[in-house]
């Protein structure tokens, strides 16, 4: 699978460096000097000028040398405090959003990997926006930092990489950053879940490295024909080379899949596609996360009533398969799932209509 570069030359930002890399850059310090820099980037979650176990002049010099990648445009709370977004507005101008969620027994980060995202998904907010470039490795991480800033106490717990783009259509960045929030931050591979449409090289790459992170799945359809319209990229990997690929990671990593499901109404809702569903989650031993499509300008359908939700999930169990109605959050800032896009940067594509059930001939699996 290869990688395009990112768009433009951009400068190195304050997370381009772990502690190898800091090592390096470094050098002419200390070895004690290091660790206090990278004690106070990763572990104080300071900025380099208030490290305070460094000297003023140096405190200086590292302020210029190790600049930010985020700078805050927008910052909205919602869920009485319990969800905030932030819109980041980075070096070049371009923008991303970061979403951060607190449970009652967890605290999440969902986070962006890509400006923008190249897979056309038609009901997605941020799929409506196009391709613009990748994220660095500095800049997945930098979220993840600004948001345990925020989280004081509450500490994050689990990242997910669920936000703007494609992780896996920029993996090496992606895995960086991985790298960094597992060996930087200390946070647990069991804690961090990739997610994807359906890059299957990019599964197959996850599935041969050595942390083995979680793997969630955007499923949306259980056969070839709705998925091609909903998800286009399963017209390169339909659902059989990607159930294999789901089986290679499951049996190197042990980790169980995520299928993620917007439900929309009449189209995806049905009986039928339940059943469709379960066969293929049955078949991976895969849990499956079900959400209500939310609503996006450049999108005509709408989401399954809760009604409809709860017969879905309900079909779901009697079939065997493990299902559960994950609760929306920040809807009203924007911040729930299918949402993330840049405010600012008004372009949603216009969708053509889908086909209402009773416009399709689909069976369900023999």
């Amino acid at each position: 699978m290869t990688e395009k570069p990112t768009s433009r030359q951009l400068p190195v930002t304050r997370y381009d460096h772990g502690r190898t890399e800091l090592t390096e850059l470094l050098g002419d310090l200390p070895k004690y000097r290091v660790e206090q820099v990278w004690q106070g980037l990763y572990k104080d979650l300071v900025n380099p000028d208030e490290i305070s176990t460094l000297p003023k002049n140096l405190r200086e010099e590292l302020r210029a040398s190790l600049p930010a990648a985020l700078r805050q445009d927008v910052r909205s709370v919602g869920d009485q405090g319990e969800t905030i977004k932030w819109l980041w507005r980075l070096t070049d101008d371009a923008l991303i959003e970061t979403v951060l969620m607190h449970y009652q027994k967890r605290s999440t980060v969902c986070i962006s990997s890509q400006v923008g995202c190249a897979m056309g998904c038609g009901f997605c907010a941020t799929g409506q926006m196009g391709f613009d470039r990748h994220l660095t490795a500095g800049e997945m991480v930098e979220q993840v930092i600004r948001a345990q800033q925020e989280a004081g106490d509450r500490r994050v717990s689990n990242v997910v990489f669920m936000g703007m783009g494609e992780p896996l259509a920029n993996f090496d960045r992606t895995w960086t950053a991985v790298e960094r929030l597992h060996g930087d931050l200390g946070l647990s591979a069991r804690h961090i879940t990739v997610s994807t449409v359906g890059m299957v090289p990019g599964i197959l790459r996850m599935a041969e490295e050595a942390l083995p992170v979680n793997l969630a799945v955007s499923l949306h359809a259980a056969n070839d024909d709705l998925r091609d319209e909903l998800v286009p990229i399963n017209q390169r990997w339909p659902l059989a080379e990607l159930a294999d690929a789901c089986r290679v990671h499951f049996d190197r990593t042990g980790r169980r899949l995520s299928l993620e499901w917007a439900l929309i109404a009449d189209v995806n809702d049905q009986p039928v596609d339940a059943q469709q569903l379960a066969s293929f989650a049955r078949s991976l031993g895969a849990h499956i996360n079900l959400i209500p499509l939310n609503p996006t300008p450049g999108w005509p359908s709408q989401g399954s009533s809760p009604e409809q939700v709860r017969k879905f999930a309900e079909h779901l169990t009697n079939l065997g398969a493990n299902a559960t109605i994950r609760r929306t959050r920040g809807t009203e800032i924007d911040a729930a799932c299918g949402q993330l896009r840049s405010t600012r940067l008004e372009r949603p594509r216009v969708a053509v209509d889908l086909p209402s059930r009773s416009d399709r001939q689909d069976s369900p699996p023999e």
